[in-house]
């Protein structure tokens, strides 16, 4: 995969303007959300976009709009290019609507279809593309085809991997917190790997980083923030990991007790000399989430091009035209041998045993008992494709060890 660092970082920061953004009802029940599917669009837009639009478009993607296009073009076969990945881009236009070839041409190879003006009609096609670029993940795509549109844009991502190392499956009692007194799936491993957890001492407080890897070089990260900071200060702390703007302190640098949230480090006697031991903790899930992205157009830079009463795309049509709704629907699955998600996003345009104990070795627990972000990264750019909030755990039952993750 290759992809521009300045294209890697402008996605990255509309990850994390996002997920500041984040207010609590969005993440009551759990989220998931993919800057990673919605960049390429504004950026096509932004490319063709004029006047007032056009700046606001090119602050939301952090390029120059000169240069949005190509980068869109090479954010999507790189993400094509991951084992596990793909990407794709989907237009559908009114007959009446005179695009301009320059535009159409620069867009990546994918559906063209027509809009009809029949509602439910319009909406089946743009279901059924979504469900085969996102392996059946998302079989229906955001309301917001409306009789009178005249375009509409959309994206579609997904990614799976399996992890390198599986966890076991089991049952756990949660003794305090949020989630005190209820008895939930666990997922457990232990490993003599103990830097792939982690501590970095952010503005808004320390974050514990657990770093699960997946055979296609798409690795998950697990994030635990200490006790009262918000979500999106947990998930921005993880951004800023990436971004190697805090600090990262690993396993194998922290001292005894408890020096972040959800660790713990000490000593324990063993009848043979071992490397220090990393234990962890946590629960399976799966979330879903869908987003009114016109609803936040200052984050997007929609909010000019939201205004009918002239066209802010000249590079798009002869004709004028207006953004009329933005929306994305995601999801995500965290099991004991890997990880899926998928992202579709539209957006619409209108007119407008007791042994001897010999040896002493250090042993850490992370344990992610409580509310927890994740970051789903590609491992050598450093780019987040999918990032999420998880609030409700699977609850253990009697019949648990008859279930394998899908």
């Amino acid at each position: 995969m290759r992809v521009a660092t300045t294209t890697v970082r402008a996605v990255n920061g509309l990850s994390s303007r996002w997920v500041r953004d984040m207010r609590d009802d969005d993440v009551r029940g759990g989220t998931v959300f993919s800057a990673a599917g919605v960049w390429p669009l504004l950026a096509f837009l932004a490319d063709a976009a004029g006047g007032p639009a056009r700046a606001e478009l090119g602050e939301a993607i952090g390029l120059p709009p000169e240069r949005a296009a190509d980068a869109a073009r090479e954010l999507l076969a790189a993400l094509d290019a991951i084992p596990g990945v793909g990407a794709a881009v989907g237009l559908w236009t009114k007959r009446t609507l005179t695009l301009r070839e320059a535009w159409t041409k620069g867009l990546p190879p994918g559906a063209r279809g027509v809009l009809t003006g029949d509602v439910a009609h319009d909406q089946a096609a743009l279901d059924t593309w979504s469900a085969k670029h996102t392996d059946g993940q998302i079989e229906r795509m955001p309301d917001g085809v409306a009789g009178n549109s005249e375009l509409a844009l959309a994206g579609a991502l997904a990614l799976r991997t399996t992890w390198l190392r599986p966890f076991t499956r089991g049952g756990l009692e949660v003794e305090s917190g949020p989630w005190y007194g209820r008895d939930l799936v666990a997922l457990r491993r232990a490993s003599s790997l103990p830097d792939r957890v982690g501590v970095a001492a952010t503005p808004a407080g320390p974050v514990t980083e657990l770093r699960v890897l997946g055979d296609t070089g798409v690795d998950v990260h697990l994030l635990l923030g200490a006790d009262g900071m918000a979500p999106g200060q947990v998930l921005a702390g993880g951004v800023g990991i990436l971004d190697r703007a805090w600090p990262r302190v690993p396993g194998t640098h922290l001292p005894y007790g408890e020096p972040g949230p959800g660790l713990t480090v000490r000593r324990e006697r063993h009848e043979r000399p071992l490397p220090p031991q990393l234990h962890v903790t946590t629960v399976p899930f799966t979330v879903t989430a869908g987003h009114d992205l016109s609803a936040r157009s200052d984050l997007f830079g929609l909010t000019t091009a939201m205004g009918t009463g002239f066209g802010h795309f000249p590079g798009v049509a002869v004709e004028p035209i207006a953004v009329s709704k933005a929306a994305q629907a995601a999801t995500a699955t965290f099991g004991e041998l890997g990880f899926r998600a998928a992202a579709a996003t539209l957006i619409t345009a209108v007119g407008g045993g007791l042994p001897r104990l010999r040896y002493s070795v250090t042993e850490i627990d992370a344990t992610f008992d409580r509310p927890f972000g994740f970051l789903a990264v590609h491992r050598r750019t450093r780019l987040v494709l999918a990032a999420g909030w998880v609030t409700d755990p699977e609850p253990f039952r009697e019949d648990e060890d008859e279930e394998v993750w899908r």
